[in-house]
């Protein structure tokens, strides 16, 4: 059952936008975040990612939302703020927080460097800290986190690229190192071809490795082959290409949520499962993400498109990850700076109905959208 928390109210006031209940719809919050300690990073958030869990949490979907929600854990940034015992950054360094902001630092998981599977973790949204106040996350116009928690972004990784690596990417990142698929050489298995699947595709044909898409939807092949770069593709619902299929690789990354069939994984295989990754781990993947190019196929949305952006998530219809542009549409005032209505005079003029190409490069590849009510 989802609770409603008092809000403390910290030194710093804040400002984004939150789901009040369990209709997820999502309007603009006034909060605040607490002051900068002496291990704390501060930075004003530029661009925040929308993965898939924003929209079960919004909804209270996994029965432990704590209201009123502020979604985000892909949240990207330039810090403002460092405390007097920071040692890693500095003000004016890129920055970003993933999915989690707190752990306890002294279990065998903490020293391992998996803060991700220690047993009292906090999740950057929707959660509660320590002293019991509700996690505020990235749909806002700032973030204080220890240090610890924070992640560099690399100068020549853009920062709206940057976010859904974060989650989307160390998600993925994560079990292909951990279970030895990162050699090259090796025939890696794609299961799903969503935020999760394209970033799979990316990580391993940087690895080196051959990669077969695996999806039900045939029209897919097009875009796994021509445009993400993968090798081969194989229509799951096709018996005869399951069945050629058998043995033929030595890894798979199943990123979607269906049931399948026990059979095919008995013989000794190695069945393992993962969620996001540790900070140390996150760390190197983004590094490894700028060296080698890796970035997320983004649509870049403002603030007030949000909703929107959630319903069209729910239908899958986003290639392949929403990105907020928060720095330049998000106002205390409810103004966008003029994002949308400047979209919609273009959109007017060219007769677009919902969205258009804003630039594309040969890694990943940006779009701007528009709300289709304002195109009237």
């Amino acid at each position: 059952m989802a609770s409603e928390s008092k809000i403390v109210e910290h030194p710093k006031k804040a400002f984004g936008w939150a789901a009040r209940d369990s209709t997820g719809v999502l309007s603009p919050f006034n909060f605040f975040r607490r002051e900068t300690g002496e291990k704390d990073v501060a930075f004003k958030v530029l661009y925040c990612g929308i993965c898939h869990s924003d929209l079960h949490m919004s909804k209270n979907e996994w029965y432990n939302t704590n209201y009123p929600f502020v979604p985000g854990h892909e949240l990207v940034g330039v810090v403002t703020e460092v405390g007097s015992k920071v040692e890693k950054f500095k003000v004016g360094d890129k920055v970003g927080v993933g999915y989690v902001i707190d752990s306890c630092r002294s279990c065998q998981n903490c020293d391992d460097n998996l803060e991700n599977y220690c047993p009292k973790y906090t999740v950057t949204c929707g959660a509660k800290y320590r002293d019991g106040t509700i996690t505020y996350g990235g749909y806002s116009d700032s973030m204080v986190a220890d240090e610890h928690f924070v992640i560099r972004i690399p100068d020549n990784l853009p920062l709206d690229v940057a976010g859904p690596l974060l989650c989307a990417g160390v998600t993925v990142y994560s079990p292909l190192k951990y279970f030895g698929l990162d050699k090259p050489g090796l025939h890696i298995g794609v299961v799903g071809l969503g935020g999760l699947g394209h970033m799979a595709v990316k990580f391993a044909k940087a690895f080196g490795a051959r990669v077969t898409v695996i999806s039900t939807s045939p029209n897919k092949e097009a875009e796994a082959l021509d445009h993400l770069g993968a090798d081969s593709f194989i229509i799951s619902r096709d018996p005869n290409q399951m069945q050629t299929a058998i043995g033929t690789m030595d890894g798979v990354i199943d990123t979607v949520s269906a049931g399948h069939a026990l059979l095919p994984m008995i013989g000794r295989k190695l069945i393992g499962g993962s969620t996001v990754g540790g900070i140390k781990e996150t760390q190197e993947m983004i590094d490894f993400a700028a060296k080698h190019g890796v970035k997320p196929d983004i649509e870049i949305v403002p603030i007030d498109y949000v909703n929107t952006a959630m319903e069209r998530l729910a239908k899958a219809d986003v290639k392949y990850r929403f990105v907020i542009d928060i720095g330049n549409t998000l106002k205390e005032s409810g103004d966008t700076c003029g994002y949308h209505q400047h979209f919609t005079r273009v959109g007017k003029r060219l007769g677009i109905s919902q969205r258009t190409s804003a630039s594309s490069e040969s890694s990943g590849s940006r779009v701007s959208s528009y709300a289709p009510g304002d195109l009237e």
